[in-house]
């Protein structure tokens, strides 16, 4: 194991992939591996690229790891894919663009599914994270499948979060400024050859305006599949990776997202113990029919269960 951590710190692509595929599996060891390189990540910049489906963002993701690999930076891709609940695999999108990142020395590309997780990101992601970081990655990409969940987990995982609007929303801009607008570093309008370019970026834009905050979020207009606007978008995601740093956000950022982790591991240590203990499990059981026929309140349960767990 401590030979794979070497060679994945050596900037081995193969060990690399090994220690992924160990920590998505929950394989044997992958817990060392993440312990053990720990101290060698936190230098990477974490990307969120997310937004409603049908927006281009793989080919956006394509065309943004392409322009920092020309200039020399070592670039990690996690392309999230929604998980059959039936077989447990990814329904993976149309990644052909993808593709012809495959054999560039500079680009490190991951699809990986949700594993259950209603369109969130997985535990195993966290993981790829640390090891794409732990490798030498400048920039770490997470592209999300752009439903629900996956766009609360990516504000707690990315450093800079790139909201991908289409023109044609129409009454999804209304849905999608509920909340989802307030999760954006930089919305980068894609197709914008498309009729209703205009209207769509004056919307995002009369939103922009009326929120209260200081900073307010760069709008720029991208056509992702003619690479036109994609050095003016790593211009901005490298000018607010500079004003996380300058300003302190980065750190408070990152300290929230160590909170979140580390209670996010005590649930799932509480989880695993009462599904793969087989006394709590029965426990659970017993408790679960003095609750039912009203002997026992739901509140008192969960002590004596809480109790026998610890």
């Amino acid at each position: 194991m401590l030979d794979l951590v070497k060679k994945l710190l050596e900037g081995d692509k193969r060990a690399c992939a090994r220690a992924i595929t160990k920590a998505e599996n929950n394989e044997k060891g992958a817990l060392e591996i993440l312990k053990e390189i720990y101290k060698y990540t936190g230098n990477a910049h974490i990307v969120g690229i997310t937004g409603p489906p049908g927006g281009g963002k793989s080919t956006l993701t394509y065309r943004l790891s392409k322009e920092l690999s020309d200039k020399g930076k070592k670039v990690g891709i996690i392309a999230i894919d929604p998980t059959s609940p039936f077989t447990g695999g990814s329904i993976l999108g149309d990644r052909i663009r993808m593709n012809k990142l495959s054999t560039d020395p500079n680009v490190f590309i991951r699809s990986m599914g949700t594993r259950g997780h209603l369109g969130g990101l997985s535990k195993a992601t966290y993981g790829a994270i640390k090891i794409f970081d732990a490798f030498g990655c400048d920039y770490i990409f997470i592209e999300t499948v752009g439903v629900g969940q996956s766009e609360v987990d990516i504000v707690k995982t990315a450093d800079t979060v790139v909201m991908v609007m289409v023109p044609g929303l129409g009454d999804d801009i209304q849905a999608i400024k509920a909340g989802i607008m307030e999760i954006a570093d930089i919305f980068a309008i894609n197709k914008s050859d498309l009729d209703g370019a205009e209207r769509t970026t004056g919307e995002i834009k009369m939103m922009v305006e009326m929120d209260n905050s200081d900073k307010k979020p760069p709008i720029l207009n991208v056509i992702a599949s003619q690479n036109e606007g994609i050095e003016d978008l790593v211009k901005e995601i490298i000018c607010h990776k500079e004003y996380l740093v300058s300003s302190g956000e980065l750190e408070g950022k990152r300290t929230e997202r160590l909170r979140s982790e580390i209670i996010d591991l005590v649930e799932q240590e509480i989880k695993s113990r009462i599904f793969n203990d087989r006394d709590i499990y029965n426990l659970l059981d017993n408790i679960l029919k003095d609750v039912y026929n009203k002997e026992v309140d739901p509140y008192s349960a969960k002590d004596e269960l809480f109790n026998a767990i610890i």
